[in-house]
């Protein structure tokens, strides 16, 4: 390697996650390529292709080779570059790209190289393409740890949970990623009892498989769906066993919120001020004020937002949402107009439909149903704001507000009429108002337009 080539592969080395130093060294090889006589080794253009396929633009790598390295005779690329390559194309959900670099590979006799076989594994199941994917699994002459989890992981993501299995019983060799991988797949198809059943069999294994932090994360939307108070305890008391509350942030987080879908406002009080005040982050401060919102704390969730300030937290987009519904279930009118205006005019947040919705909502439960008329109006017409006028036709219902019904029936039927409720709605309010001749009309309506109403089910 050439002194100044190994000089820029270690300023590579030294500035990875520095895009900007990374893009400079790339133009100064491609500048300097037709004056000198050693090409740059692939090594250096490697660690290019390395850095861009796992940043916030994978494309670049792609582009990179298509334009400057594939057509340059010189430029031999090996299994790694081949790696990174289908990788960026996994991450910029290009399968079309990545069946390319698939046919390429395969001429230069890669076709057997379990890393880049792997790659092409990822990048299918990455871009939906569940066919390829296992074709490509099923030929490959060797598969190692990483291609069996590649496979699995992605599987469950797409949902096809019958077929990850499948292949999860075959693998003759597991680990943690393996099992944390289907427990997530389990919980994304809304089969938790599955994934806490898969869960209590891990911990009857060896040290290879024993739970993670990212385990307890992706099992935690399984408990909140059974809604178990005592198995939350029991995973929180594991958890705090093996430290994962000391390691990261995101798993206390996260503990928040489950006690909270839990019905236990205590418990998720308790992990909050567990925490060291020097690692709550916004993300435990908004979780808590989160708590009191669904349960209808408003005033709590108020207090809890001004010791954050306090702290010198400044909120998101995500803790004015909550905030908001806090204030709107809560019946604090007034005080969640004024932390509408502060999130638009002090924090310069652009509100979106459920910024909206809760300020609708808000005004429409406290009978103020003109002014929440006069905000749907204001309601950009890009974010979908048939929501808004569904809330706003709610509120009409509570309080049998006639005309704005009508006004507000109009806008919905605008766009769609084939929602059974909005006829519903509409017909409650006439019939609120003892207008009988009208809510029948509009129950005619709703059956001349082929509209049925589902049946209410309940879960207990």
């Amino acid at each position: 390697m050439r002194k100044d080539h190994y000089s820029l592969f270690i300023l590579l080395q030294k500035h990875h996650c520095n895009h900007r130093s990374v893009q400079q060294i790339h133009a100064h090889l491609v500048s300097t390529a037709s004056s000198i006589q050693t090409p740059p080794p692939i090594s250096l253009w490697t660690a290019i292709l390395r850095h861009y396929s796992l940043g916030n633009s994978p494309i670049d790598a792609f582009l990179l080779y298509k334009n400057h390295l594939h057509p340059t005779p010189s430029f031999q690329a090996d299994s790694f570059t081949y790696a990174f390559l289908i990788k960026s194309c996994a991450n910029s959900h290009l399968p079309k790209s990545g069946s390319q670099l698939h046919s390429i590979t395969f001429k230069s006799a890669f076709q057997t190289h379990v890393y880049v076989q792997t790659a092409l594994v990822n990048m299918y199941v990455t871009c939906g393409y569940s066919l390829e994917c296992r074709q490509v699994f099923d030929e490959m002459p060797e598969r190692n740890l990483v291609t069996w989890n590649v496979l699995i992981t992605g599987l469950s993501k797409l949902g096809e949970i019958p077929l990850a299995r499948s292949f999860f019983d075959k693998m003759p060799l597991k680990n943690v990623v393996t099992f944390s991988g289907m427990i997530d797949g389990y919980t994304r198809a809304n089969q938790p009892k599955e994934a806490i059943s898969l869960f209590k069999h891990m911990l009857t294994l060896t040290n290879t498989t024993k739970p993670t932090e990212i385990t307890i994360l992706a099992l935690y939307p399984a408990i909140w769906n059974l809604g178990s108070l005592e198995l939350c305890q029991s995973v929180h008391a594991y958890g705090e066993k093996n430290g994962f509350y000391t390691i990261d942030i995101r798993v206390t987080n996260a503990l928040i919120d489950v006690y909270s879908r839990c019905g236990s406002v205590d418990s998720a009080l308790r992990v909050f001020e567990g925490i060291e005040n020097n690692k709550r982050n916004l993300v435990s401060w908004t979780s808590i004020i989160s708590v009191f919102a669904m349960h209808g704390m408003a005033r709590e969730a108020v207090e809890s937002f001004r010791k954050m300030e306090d702290e010198g937290m400044k909120p998101n987009r995500v803790t004015f949402l909550s905030i908001l519904t806090a204030c709107s279930h809560g019946g604090l009118v007034n005080e969640g107009l004024v932390f509408f205006k502060k999130m638009v005019d002090e924090c310069g947040i652009v509100p979106d439909v459920k910024h909206y919705g809760c300020l609708v909502d808000m005004l429409g439960r406290s009978g103020r149903i003109e002014e929440a008329e006069k905000v749907a109006l204001e309601v950009p017409e890009d974010l979908g704001n048939d929501v808004i006028w569904r809330i706003l036709l709610g509120a009409c219902c509570l309080y049998n507000d006639v005309e704005i019904g009508k006004r507000v029936k109009s806008r919905i039927f605008e766009k769609e009429r084939g929602y059974s409720s909005d006829y519903v709605l509409l017909s409650n309010i006439f019939s609120g108002v003892g207008d009988y001749g009208d809510s029948e009309k509009v129950r005619r309506e709703m059956d001349h337009m082929g509209v049925c109403k589902l049946p209410g089910r309940s879960s207990i």
